[in-house]
């Protein structure tokens, strides 16, 4: 007799360990992505201090090839991070990661230079950097995964894609402070100590976040598989598995999320890590401009993002990846054509057409990616695709734009890699599923609130976004009115006690 779905299924989302959850991932993200753009937008300053001999090409490939080491160790900190992630908890390993990459950013502050260690700065420089890779490596999957997880069904697009507002807001803040730099140190206090201060502030704002995320809670999901497999209800499918195992088992979706990662991450660390680089040394703007042009467009990107992150909880993921991928293939080429005639307006003008294919991309990958992997090896697989794609596709997108600006000539030569990778990435979402509004694999639904589950319940023969032969009806959850007789009942007890005497 097939199972019937029940109220004590349904995971009712606790709003406010929600409104949390977000905030604890959220400043993570901002962390992590603050520091990509920090070094993205000093590769020209930091350049003569640690390889003051060599001429502006080598200095610019050395430190966008230390950018693209960085994605070496991610993979490495994905498998290892997404593992145990699966194993012991997500908030457990997102407090680690945190921690280690803040204090990566940190010490990079502290380097000595070229004039003081010779070629060993700029190899101490590579082995920091390796190491903040490694704990980024387990960062972004395991926030995606948290978030995914606290989320309701029917707005998880809406949630997750905050994860990437701070994403692209930690880059403004990074750019807006090396902007102010610029001005009031003026290029030559910038190269000789002034390049310091952005990693060096890396220290309190880590302190800060490391608080907020120690605040929140493990996932109510995630939490519902440990305790199924701990109480052995469900032998075999809630087990932690090894990274081979994980393969074998969903190689399909991790060849689809891969593609889809580096699709977008071609375009956003184009847009972000790149640009800056782009304008200086190939369209001669100085340092100063080539940071600040790029303020108001990711400002106006991230305040877009939750927009569309609500837009495929509507009209469903696959539709606004879509728009993302075919978007770049279109407007790529005009993009940077506008940026090639130089002017102010134009150059803002091209930057806005990378973003705006861009915001569709990124703001449903937090989502969409999550949804495709079952609970217990959900954080495993999203450690290993996002990670993978981006050390291979990603991160090297601006030393391979580079290269080929060198050894072609071209300018235009970042469009045409662009229109590739999302011409491939377009491939991706015609064989990806929906997922919008569909409880997550290997978990039960969750919604807002009482009512809902109860018409969730009463509904569940005609919705076509629940498969019940795929539910794990050993996961039960504890409704806000079970929970709220069950408080209410404690504290009877505990009065009563007070009366007789008897210790808590």
């Amino acid at each position: 007799m097939p199972r019937r779905l029940k109220v004590h299924h349904i995971n009712i989302v606790d709003r406010p360990m929600m409104r949390k959850a977000l905030g604890g991932t959220i400043v993570g993200n901002t962390m992590e992505w603050y520091d990509v753009g920090v070094f993205g937008y000093l590769i020209t300053t930091m350049g003569p201090v640690f390889l003051p001999e060599a001429d502006k090409t080598v200095q610019n490939l050395f430190l966008l090839g230390t950018f693209a080491a960085t994605f070496i160790a991610r993979p490495l900190g994905g498998v290892f991070f997404g593992w145990l992630g699966d194993k012991i908890g997500r908030q457990k390993v997102l407090s680690m990661t945190l921690m280690i990459m803040a204090a990566a950013t940190f010490v990079v502050g502290l380097l000595p230079g070229y004039s003081v260690l010779g070629i060993w700065a700029a190899v101490l420089l590579v082995a920091t950097k390796l190491v903040q890779g490694f704990s980024t490596g387990g960062e972004y999957a395991g926030a995606t995964t948290f978030v995914s997880e606290h989320a309701p069904d029917s707005r998880r697009g809406f949630f997750a894609s905050f994860l990437d507002l701070g994403s692209y807001m930690g880059f403004a803040l990074g750019a807006a402070l090396v902007s102010v730099l610029q001005v009031t140190l003026g290029q030559p206090a910038m190269e000789g100590w002034g390049w310091r201060i952005p990693f060096l502030i890396a220290g309190p704002l880590g302190i800060v976040a490391i608080y907020f995320r120690l605040k929140i809670e493990e996932s109510p999901t995630f939490q519902a598989t440990l305790d199924a497999r701990t109480s052995g209800e469900a032998e075999g499918a809630v087990e932690a598995k090894g990274p081979v195992a994980i393969i074998a088992s969903h190689w399909q979706s991790i060849l689809l999320a891969i593609v889809l990662v580096a699709a977008a991450n071609t375009v956003g660390y184009a847009l972000t890590s790149y640009m800056p680089t782009y304008l200086t040394a190939t369209k001669g703007y100085d340092e100063l401009h080539g940071t600040l042009l790029t303020i108001p467009i990711l400002v106006a990107m991230a305040a877009a993002i939750p927009l569309t992150g609500r837009l495929s909880d509507r009209i469903g993921r696959r539709p606004v990846l879509w728009i993302g991928s075919l978007g770049t293939v279109i407007l790529a080429v005009p993009a940077f054509m506008f940026i090639g005639v130089g002017e102010i307006w134009s150059t803002l003008l091209g930057l806005a057409l990378v973003a705006f294919p861009l915001t569709f991309y990124v703001a449903n990958l937090a989502s969409a990616l999550p949804a495709l992997f079952p609970t217990a090896s959900r954080y495993g697989a999203m450690g290993i695709a996002y990670n993978f794609a981006v050390a291979i596709f990603g991160g090297t997108a601006p030393f391979i734009i580079a290269a080929l600006i060198a050894s072609s000539g071209n300018d235009m030569m970042p469009a045409y890699y662009l229109v590739g990778t999302s011409a491939i990435g377009a491939v991706a979402v015609f064989f990806i599923r929906e997922t919008a509004g569909r409880p997550l694999l290997g978990s039960m639904p969750s919604v807002d609130s009482l009512e809902e589950a109860h018409e969730l319940v009463a509904g569940q023969d005609s919705n076509e976004n629940l498969d019940l032969s795929k539910m794990p009806f050993d996961h039960t959850y504890e409704s806000p009115a079970q929970a709220d007789e069950r408080q209410a009942g404690e504290r009877q007890n505990r009065a009563g006690d007070r009366k007789t005497g008897t210790p808590d």
